[in-house]
C-alpha cells in the first residue's frame, strides 16, 4: 500500500487468557460515543470515547458469545453460553444486582470502573442450545442448534415501555443438515465456529437500519429482487441471511416465515441457499461500491440511510463471495457473483465507505477495494448504470496484527475512516486511516507498488511451500511410527504366544573369565539373536540387569542393581547381537555369588509414538495441537527374553587339570595388601607362604558339608546324556556342565576334582557311592554322596547352595515324571528330624550366648558352634 501507515492510538487494555483471545468470540460495536465490548469471556465493557475511560462492567454468568445493540431503544442483547439471550438497558443499571469494585475474579480484579452482575431475571430467552441471533424493531430471530439440524425461530418483540421478554413464538423453520461435533452422547458441544445471522432490508423498507450488533443493512432494489425475488421486493419484507460453520449461506423472507404458520405448506421453501463457500462462514455485509451522483450527493441528507449495492460474505480460510446487479451483453439486469481467493485465515472483518473491506489474519490487518473494477457492459447504460466488479483483489497491509474483532466508527473524518480494532492480546485500539493516499486506483497502481505486491505474492508462494513441506515431514513421521507400532506389535504377539517352545527372539547368556591387567574378571556374554521375520528398529533397547547375591534371589527386593541399557538399532531377521560385560569382581576383590543376569526387551512409546503425534513447531499457528489424551501414558512395554544364574559351580577354575605346556598361571585372588606384599618378598626359598589364606588353610581344618542323593534317582535323571559313564563321574560331569573345564573333566572320566574359588581359596569336590543302612527294611539303599570341602567357610557354601540348587530342579522334574519313593523306616526318620531340631534350637542358644558374653567366653561358645554348624551339614537324609 503507498503512503503511509495508519495512525495507532491505544484506548484501553483487557485481561485476557494465556495464548490470547479467540477469534469469533469477541465483539465491539459503537454507537455515538460509547463502545460496547467482549472479549469472549463473562464481562461486557462499556466504554466512553470522549472521556477515555471505561463506565461500567456488566457481569454475565457465563461466556458471552455475541452482542447486539438496538439503538433506537437503548437495549443490549447478549447471548451467554450454555443460559441462552440476556437483554438489559446500559442506562439502567438498577435492573442488576448490587454494584462491586472487585469480588475476587482474575478479569475484573484490576478494573477501574464498577463491575455490575447481570440479574438473573434478566435472561428474556433461557435456552442452552441457543448459538445465534439478530434484532429488528419488532421481531427477535434466533437460531438453534439441534441434534441433527439448525433450526431458526421468530419471537414477537414487545412494544416500547413494555417488559423486554419477547412474546410467543410466530414462526420456526429448519435449515440444513449438519454433522455434530464430539460431545457428550444426547448433549450437542458447542461449534468451534458460531453461526452468523443479519437482516437485509429493501430500500423502501420502514424497518430501521441502524440496530448494531453484526448490523442491519439495507440494499438496493435491483439487488433485492436479484437475491431474494419478486416475493421478498413485492411484501417489502426484510430477509434473515445465515451463513453456517459449513460454509453455507442461505436466506429465510421473515413475512413468509410469519404466514407459513397460518398457511400450512412445504417448510423447506422458505429456506434459500445463495452459495456454498466450502469452509465456515465467519463474515456476512454490505458496501457501497458506486460513487453517487453528483447531484445525488447533493441532495442526500446527513441522516439519510446510504443503500448498499454489494453483498459480502467471507470464510475463514481467505475464501471471498461478492454479489451484485450488473448489466449482461444483452443489456439485461443479472446478478454478478465472483468468489476471491485472500491470504487467510481471517478472523474478522468489517465493511467501510468507498467500496473497502477491511479484514484481519494472525500477521496482519488488510483492505480490499471493491469499488467500480469495470465499465458497464452494455453500451446502452453508460456511467448511468451499476458497473461490474474487479476481476481480482489485491490485499493491502495495513501493518497491524493480531485484530480478533473489528468495528467502523461512525465517527467519519472528511477524506477518512476510523477502525475500532480489538488486539489478541486484549489491547482496544483505534486506527485512523487516510483513503485518498492509503487506497491509491488500480489504475494508477505504480511501478513501486506493483513491485511490493509482487513480493508479497512471492513471499505467500514461500509460505505455502513452507508449509508444505512441514506436512509432509509431519506425515512421514507418522507413518514410520505407525510402521515401527505395527513391527512392535507383531514382534509382541510372537515372543508372547511361543509359550514353553523355542522363542523367535532369545538372549543367552554365557560367563568367562578374562584377565584384565593385573586382575582377572569374571565377564558375562549375552547374545541376542533374531529368529523371527521382522525386524528390531527405532525405539528397541536391551535391557541386562545384574542382580548380586541375596538380591538375587529377590526380584521384588528393594536393593539397588546394576542396569544396562543398550539400544538395538536395525537388527533384521537372522541377525545377532553380542554384548559383553564385567560381573567381577570389584574393588574390594570379593564376587558375590550367586549372581542373576536378566535380559529384557524394552519397545520406548514415547519416543516413537510421542516425536510424531507432539507438534515439532509450536509457534506454527496452522498445526493443531495434539490432544494430551492421546499420547501414551505408558513409558513403554516390556518383554523379558531370560533370567541366567551364574553360582560357585560355573566360577571355578581348574589350574591343574591343564596340559602341562597350556598351563595358564594361578588365578589371581584379590589385591594385597602392601605390608602383605612385602613379607612375601621377603620369605626365604622354600618357605611356607605367610598370607591369611595359607594361613587359613594350615592352621584350621577346612569347611566341609555333604548330600546324598539316590542313585536311582541320579541314573534316572542322567541316563540321557551319560550312558556308559560312571555314576560317579557322570554326577560330576553334571555338575559341571556350565563350566569351562567339563570337557576336561569328561576326557579324564574324573570323580574328584580340586579348583580355586575366585577369592583364590580351594574347593574340593568329591564324588564316590555310598550305601545307607538304616532307612529302608527292604536292605540298604545305593547312594552317590556330593561332598565339598574348602578352607574357606564363604565359598564352601556358595558351593553348597549351587549343588542344592540343581538338586531341587531335578527333583522337582523326576517328581513330574510319576517317580515313586521306596518303602522307609518312619520311626528312623522321625528320629533323625528331632535331632536336627535339636541342633538348631542349640544354634540359636548359642547365637543368643555369643550377644552377652565377654571375648574370653565367646571363644568356647564359637568353637561349638562351628561344631554344630558342621553337623548340620552332614545330615543322615538322602534325597529319593
Amino acid at each position: 500500500m503507498a503512503g503511509a501507515a495508519p495512525r495507532v492510538r491505544y484506548m484501553a487494555g483487557f485481561r485476557c487468557p494465556l495464548g490470547g483471545l479467540a477469534a469469533s468470540k469477541p465483539r465491539v460495536l459503537c454507537h455515538e460515543a460509547e463502545v460496547f465490548l467482549s472479549t469472549g469471556r463473562e464481562l461486557v465493557y462499556v466504554y466512553d470515547q470522549e472521556g477515555g475511560l471505561l463506565t461500567a462492567a456488566f457481569r454475565f454468568p457465563d461466556q458471552v458469545r455475541h452482542l447486539e445493540l438496538l439503538a433506537p431503544r437503548r437495549l443490549l442483547y447478549a447471548l451467554c453460553a450454555r443460559r441462552g439471550l440476556y437483554c438489559l438497558s446500559p442506562d439502567r443499571p438498577g435492573r442488576s444486582r448490587s454494584t462491586s469494585q472487585d469480588d475476587g475474579d482474575s478479569e475484573d480484579s484490576d478494573q477501574p470502573c464498577p463491575v455490575i452482575p447481570v440479574d438473573p431475571d434478566a435472561c428474556v430467552l433461557p435456552d442452552a442450545a441457543l448459538c445465534a441471533f439478530t434484532v429488528l424493531d419488532s421481531v427477535l430471530v434466533t437460531l438453534v442448534q439441534g441434534p441433527a439440524r439448525w433450526k431458526m425461530q421468530l419471537f414477537e418483540r414487545p412494544s416500547p415501555g413494555e417488559d423486554a421478554r419477547p412474546g410467543g413464538q410466530i414462526g420456526e423453520v429448519e435449515l440444513s443438515t449438519y454433522t455434530p461435533p464430539a460431545g457428550v452422547p444426547g448433549k450437542p458441544a458447542a461449534p468451534h465456529f458460531l453461526p452468523v445471522l443479519c437482516c437485509v432490508s429493501p430500500s423502501g423498507s420502514r424497518v430501521p437500519h441502524d440496530l448494531g450488533g453484526s448490523g442491519g443493512f439495507s440494499l438496493e432494489d435491483a439487488l433485492f429482487g436479484l437475491l431474494f425475488g419478486a416475493d421478498a421486493t413485492l411484501l417489502q419484507s426484510p430477509v434473515v441471511l445465515c451463513g453456517l460453520p459449513d460454509g453455507q449461506l442461505c436466506c429465510v423472507i421473515l413475512k413468509a416465515l410469519v404466514t407459513s404458520s397460518s398457511a400450512p405448506g412445504d417448510p423447506n421453501g422458505l429456506v434459500k441457499i445463495l452459495h456454498h463457500l466450502e469452509e465456515p462462514v465467519i463474515f456476512i455485509g454490505a458496501l457501497k461500491t458506486e460513487p453517487p451522483a453528483a447531484e445525488a450527493a447533493e441532495n442526500l441528507l446527513p441522516d439519510e440511510d446510504v443503500h448498499s449495492d454489494c453483498l459480502v460474505a467471507l470464510g475463514h480460510q481467505g475464501r471471498m463471495l461478492a454479489i451484485k446487479a450488473s448489466w449482461d451483453e444483452s443489456g439485461k439486469l443479472v446478478p454478478e457473483l465472483r468468489e476471491y481467493h485472500l491470504p487467510g485465515p481471517v478472523l474478522c472483518a468489517a465493511c467501510g465507505g468507498g467500496g473497502l473491506v477491511y479484514y484481519s489474519t494472525p500477521s496482519d490487518l488488510f483492505v480490499v477495494d471493491l469499488s467500480r473494477g469495470s465499465t458497464p457492459l452494455s453500451a446502452e447504460q453508460p456511467d448511468e448504470g451499476p458497473g461490474g466488479l474487479p476481476p481480482m483483489l489485491c490485499p493491502a497491509s495495513l501493518n497491524i496484527c493480531s485484530a480478533v474483532s473489528l468495528s467502523v466508527s461512525p465517527r467519519m473524518q472528511e477524506g477518512g475512516t476510523e477502525l475500532l480494532a480489538l488486539s489478541a492480546k486484549g489491547r482496544l485500539l483505534t486506527c485512523t486511516l487516510d483513503l485518498e493516499s492509503e487506497m491509491p486506483g488500480s489504475a494508477r497502481m505504480t511501478a513501486e507498488s506493483a513491485g511490493r505486491k509482487i513480493k508479497e505474492l512471492l513471499s505467500g508462494i514461500g509460505n505455502i511451500s513452507e508449509r508444505v513441506s512441514f506436512l509432509k515431514k509431519a506425515v512421514d513421521q507418522r507413518n514410520k511410527a505407525l510402521t515401527s507400532l505395527n513391527e512392535a506389535m507383531n514382534v509382541s504377539c510372537a515372543l508372547l504366544s511361543s509359550g514353553a517352545g523355542p522363542r523367535p527372539i532369545s538372549c543367552t547368556t554365557s560367563t568367562t573369565w578374562s584377565r584384565l591387567q593385573t586382575q582377572d574378571v569374571l565377564m558375562a556374554t549375552c547374545v541376542l539373536e533374531n529368529r523371527s521375520d521382522f525386524s528390531l528398529d527405532q525405539g528397541w533397547t536391551l535391557c541386562i540387569q545384574v542382580l548380586t547375591s541375596s538380591r538375587a534371589l529377590d526380584l521384588d527386593s528393594a536393593c539397588s542393581a546394576i542396569t544396562y541399557t543398550i539400544p538395538v538399532d536395525r537388527l533384521g531377521p537372522g541377525t545377532r547381537r553380542e554384548v559383553t560385560l564385567p560381573l567381577g569382581p570389584g574393588e574390594d576383590g570379593g564376587l558375590d555369588l550367586p549372581v542373576t543376569v536378566s535380559c529384557t526387551l524394552f519397545y520406548s512409546l514415547r519416543e516413537v509414538v510421542g516425536g510424531a503425534l507432539a507438534p515439532s513447531d509450536s509457534e506454527d499457528p496452522f498445526l493443531d495441537e495434539c490432544p494430551s489424551d492421546v499420547l501414551p501414558e505408558q513409558e513403554g512395554v516390556c518383554l523379558p527374553l531370560s533370567r541366567y544364574t551364574v553360582d560357585m559351580l560355573q566360577c571355578l577354575r581348574f589350574p591343574g587339570l591343564a596340559p602341562p605346556h597350556t598351563r595358564a598361571p594361578s588365578p589371581l585372588g584379590p589385591p594385597s595388601d602392601p605390608v602383605a606384599t612385602f613379607l612375601e618378598s621377603c620369605r626365604e626359598p622354600g618357605g611356607q607362604p605367610a598370607g591369611p589364606t595359607s594361613l587359613r588353610a594350615e592352621y584350621l581344618p577346612p569347611s566341609v558339608a555333604s548330600i546324598k542323593v539316590s542313585a536311582e534317582l541320579l541314573r534316572a535323571a542322567l541316563e540321557d546324556g551319560h550312558s556308559g559313564v560312571p555314576l560317579c563321574c557322570a554326577t560330576l560331569q553334571w555338575l559341571l556342565a556350565e563350566n569351562a573345564a567339563v570337557d576336561v573333566v569328561r576326557a579324564r572320566a574324573l570323580s574328584s576334582v580340586q579348583g580355586v574359588a575366585p577369592d583364590g581359596a580351594d574347593v574340593h569336590l568329591i564324588v564316590r557311592e555310598v550305601a545307607m543302612t538304616d532307612i529302608c527294611p527292604a536292605g540298604p539303599i545305593q547312594a552317590v554322596e556330593i561332598q565339598m570341602e574348602s578352607s574357606s567357610l564363604a565359598d564352601m557354601c556358595r558351593a553348597h547352595h549351587a549343588i542344592i540348587g540343581r538338586m531341587q530342579t531335578m527333583v522337582t522334574e523326576q517328581a513330574a515324571q510319576g517317580s515313586s519313593a521306596p518303602d522307609l523306616r518312619v520311626q528312623y526318620l522321625r528320629q533323625i528330624h528331632a535331632n536336627h531340631e535339636t541342633l538348631l534350637r542349640e544354634v540359636q542358644t548359642l547365637r543368643d550366648r555369643l550377644c552377652t558374653e565377654d571375648e574370653a567366653s565367646s571363644c568356647a561358645t564359637a568353637q561349638r558352634l562351628l561344631q554344630v554348624y558342621r553337623q548340620l551339614r552332614h545330615p543322615s537324609l538322602v534325597l529319593l
